[in-house]
């Protein structure tokens, strides 16, 4: 039996397995259906449903950060142990990892009837932002980096408002589906610049996986090299959406009197 962080470890890497095989699912049965099994609704849907079960998998042993900036965040701004934001945070990619090659699996011959087993980047056939996500081609470096931070911005203010018991507060049992609705109520909103990766895990983890499954390096260089701003941008966001939860929210919360 695994002990301590490699114990919360296993929980991040299984959680963050179950969003991302749901969150990548639906994006791969809307892109290679062409439409026909799926929509920029279905794909918000599925995402928020995946970000759901993926905490009710895991909050009991780790607490569900299934992002590595959720867990920057909470070291940062709520005294998490910065010891475990490493081992966190590569729970997280390897899970992200481990469900792109199920996803994989699952669809490769959808995948090759799409595509003639030609693995684009960019183009009519393109398919790796099944698993990551690319901008849009207007879209330049530091506009994609600010989507990022406002996406994962919002994300943080709301986990952070939905679990605050100091607060209107909301059970335990409805955190998966209050922040699955706040993943949805992102991507509704500010889904159309760059596909709301908010999540550093989220987007790296698959996007190694597209680079060592046949789609070379052009994963890391599209859209003027794109690959870091789902990372950096989410981790100031949330660091970002954390202070500001606590300026205007947690630091006004009025002292419970004693009786």
């Amino acid at each position: 039996m695994l002990r301590g962080t490699a114990r919360e470890a296993a929980a991040e890497f299984f959680g963050t397995f179950i969003l991302i095989a749901f969150g990548v699912g639906v994006v791969a049965q809307t892109v290679l259906s062409q439409d026909a099994n799926g929509s920029f609704l279905a794909i918000n849907i599925g995402w928020g449903l995946g970000v759901m079960l993926g905490i009710y998998a895991s909050a009991g042993v780790s607490g569900a950060h299934l992002n590595p900036a959720v867990t920057v965040a909470l070291a940062v701004h709520r005294d998490f142990p910065w010891s475990k934001v490493l081992p966190y945070s590569i729970a997280q990619v390897a899970g992200a990892f481990a469900a792109s090659v199920v996803v994989f699996a699952t669809y490769r011959e959808a995948l090759s009837a799409f595509d003639g087993g030609v693995r684009a980047v960019e183009g009519a056939t393109a398919t790796a932002g099944i698993w990551s996500t690319y901008p849009q081609p207007f879209l330049s470096i530091a506009g994609g980096f600010v989507d990022q931070v406002v996406g994962t911005m919002l994300l943080m203010a709301g986990v952070l408002a939905v679990t605050d018991q100091k607060n209107v507060g909301a059970p335990a049992y409805l955190t998966g589906p209050l922040v699955g609705l706040v993943v949805v109520a992102i991507g509704v909103a500010f889904g159309f610049n760059a596909g709301y990766a908010i999540n550093p895990a989220r987007d790296f983890g698959p996007r190694l996986f597209t680079f060592v499954a046949g789609w070379g390096s052009g994963v890391f260089t599209a859209g003027g090299g794109w690959w870091w701003v789902p990372i950096a941008g989410p981790i100031a966001g949330a660091i970002l959406g954390a202070w500001l939860y606590d300026t205007f929210i947690n630091k006004h919360h009025v002292a419970t009197k004693a009786n």
